[in-house]
Parts: structure tokens; sequence; C-alpha cells
């Protein structure tokens, strides 16, 4: 697997500056991890998705918000799925609910 070494920089020293109180050890270390983390990371989103039987493009509701949307008041999530969590540095897994593109509108 290729990684884009460039973006993964970036990151870190987006992160060292960010956060004082971490060595740049600790922030490239952070970065990597969230690197690496993204290949799994779809992985799962995608086998969750098919067994869901979900045809639509979906994405977080954070995701949906950075992209000028917003999630309809009282939808329900398609679909969650377990994912991994780099940038803190331990790998820490969380749990991401899924919403589909018909459950969203542009933010006025």
């Amino acid at each position: 697997m290729k990684y884009n070494l460039s973006r993964s920089m970036k990151a870190a020293w987006k992160n060292f500056r960010k956060d004082g109180r971490i060595t740049f050890g600790e922030a490239l270390h952070r970065a990597w991890l969230s690197a690496k983390a993204e290949s799994v990371n779809e992985e799962r989103i995608e086998n969750a998705k098919a067994a869901a039987g979900i045809q639509e493009e979906v994405n977080t509701w954070a995701a949906w918000k950075k992209a000028g949307y917003e999630v309809i008041h009282g939808s329900k999530a398609l679909f969650q799925t377990v994912l991994i969590w780099g940038s803190k540095g331990d790998g820490a897994a969380y749990k991401a609910s899924f919403f589909g593109a018909s459950q969203v509108q542009a933010i006025a």
C-alpha cells in the first residue's frame, strides 16, 4: 500500500503546532496512525454499507456539515460501524453513524 507522505507530514506539523503539549515525534506517530487507519476505515464503511443494502452516497453528520449540508431533524442513521481514530495516538475505536444523501438538505 502506498501512502501520501507529504499529506502525513503536513498533518504532523499541523498537530504539532496546534497541540503544544506533544513532541513532533508524537505528532508524526499520530499522523502515521491516521494514514494507516484510512484504508481500514474505508473498507469497514464499504462492508457495513453493503451489509445494510445501501446504494446511495453516505457520510457522517460531521462530514455532511463540512460539505455544506445538514441532516434533516429526526432522521435515523442508515447504519453504524466501528472505525479507528488514529489522531489521538492510541488507535482507539469509535462507533460512527452514517446518513444518506436522501436524509440531508443544503444549509440555507
